[in-house]
């Protein structure tokens, strides 16, 4: 029969990542929510402790594991805060992991030891204000004058895009039209402080306002013809397949932060006293915290079936939407009963279950939407 245990390597990374989520990031990380202030300490001794090098060879500053290990650390992170769980998302598999997959050797070894050590940043410059779900109808440009391509246009919503810590930004470009007059794609490493590269102020959000996202602005920005990743013209597919593996990860986060709300409310409802007796013992609520933790655990089966595969070298593209489209819409399920179960206090942001519900929406639309995973459900089930 299929065993879905966490080997004891990938155990003993959970209880690592565990502790660390309770002990480091809880106690302090509320007060960087409501600074909206990046936690840059934190970021550091995640960078310490390996997170950021988890699905990276040894050579090139990694710590040589695989993806999913990368995934367990995130839904370990996401039981406490979302904030620190998409940093290290966005952070590995949209940031690095382009320049691991479709890099020169130069590039990666230029790159990648800071990255994976976590003393950088990189962001994935995709979205675009006209673009979001059609990320194929972009307007941003790269046109090659001598040995530089020149970049002109603009991205949106941008994570990790203007840290101090944010050495580049991979951005698509129409680089030309193919020989049916479509237009080309590339992608393209663009340095932080390059001239002409501007990151807008911060965004205020609903949630995520401990991590960092910026809109980014790009006037006759030069960088060296060798910044090319991968080939040109293949941008484009190059990004859907960081995409398609982001979005196992992005389960893994919404997982973590439905477990976090059957976590709070536990402990809430075993402690909190209503006409003598604690709520726990009523079914009303107690039937909720059941169905989360059901919602949870299905949840969690889908991204370890998703992750499995890709690690494995088989296809997982029809698996990762089922655990984004599945997992998200849970997590924001989660959250909102969360809330319910903690009455007036669940609209306090002292308490976390108020940053799970803030929080648990954008998991509904970021790295696809809803309506976009059911369409590639759907499609691969062969309907036209």
């Amino acid at each position: 029969m299929p065993d879905f245990r966490l080997s004891p390597e990938l155990e003993d990374l959970r209880k690592t990542v565990e502790a660390f989520a309770h002990d480091v990031v809880a106690p302090v990380i509320g007060d960087f929510y409501e600074r909206q202030e990046f936690p840059y300490d934190i970021v550091r001794q995640m960078g310490e402790m390996g997170l950021f090098g988890l699905p990276f060879p040894e050579e090139y500053g990694g710590m040589g594991g695989d993806y999913f290990a990368l995934c367990v650390a995130i839904e370990e992170l996401a039981r406490v805060d979302s904030s620190v769980a998409i940093t290290l998302e966005a952070g590995v598999s949209l940031g690095a992991m382009p320049i691991y997959r479709f890099g020169t050797e130069e590039q990666k070894r230029e790159w990648l030891p800071e990255l994976t050590a976590g003393r950088m940043l990189g962001a994935f410059g995709l979205t675009e204000a006209s673009s979001g779900s059609d990320a194929g109808d972009i307007s941003t440009t790269a046109v090659l004058d001598g040995d530089d391509w020149v970049i002109n246009g603009g991205k949106v919503f941008i994570t990790n895009s203007g840290t101090d810590i944010t050495g580049l930004v991979t951005v698509t470009a129409k680089t030309g039209t193919d020989d049916a007059g479509r237009p080309e794609i590339s992608a393209i490493i663009v340095p932080s402080g390059a001239p002409g590269f501007t990151v807008a102020p911060k965004y205020s959000k609903v949630g995520w306002n401990a991590s960092d996202t910026h809109e980014l602005f790009f006037d006759d920005v030069r960088v060296p013809q060798e910044n090319l990743v991968g080939e040109r013209g293949r941008g484009y597919a190059q990004f859907l397949r960081i995409l398609d593996e982001g979005r196992i990860a992005i389960a893994a986060l919404a997982v973590g932060l439905s477990q976090g709300c059957v976590d709070e409310c536990v402990a809430y409802a075993n402690s909190r006293e209503a006409f003598g007796r604690s709520i726990g013992s009523n079914q009303a609520v107690s039937f909720k915290i059941a169905d989360m933790e059901a919602r949870t655990h299905v949840g969690r089966l889908t991204y370890y079936d998703a992750g499995a595969r890709l690690i494995a070298g088989q296809p997982f593209k029809h698996q990762a939407a089922i655990a984004k489209l599945v997992t998200t819409e849970d997590a924001v399920t989660n959250a909102r009963e969360a809330t319910q179960i903690f009455g007036g206090y669940g609209f306090m942001n002292e308490y976390p279950v108020a940053r799970f519900w803030r929080d648990s929406k954008v998991l509904e639309v970021g790295e696809g939407t809803s309506e976009v995973q059911r369409m590639l459900i759907a499609r691969q089930l062969g309907v036209r």
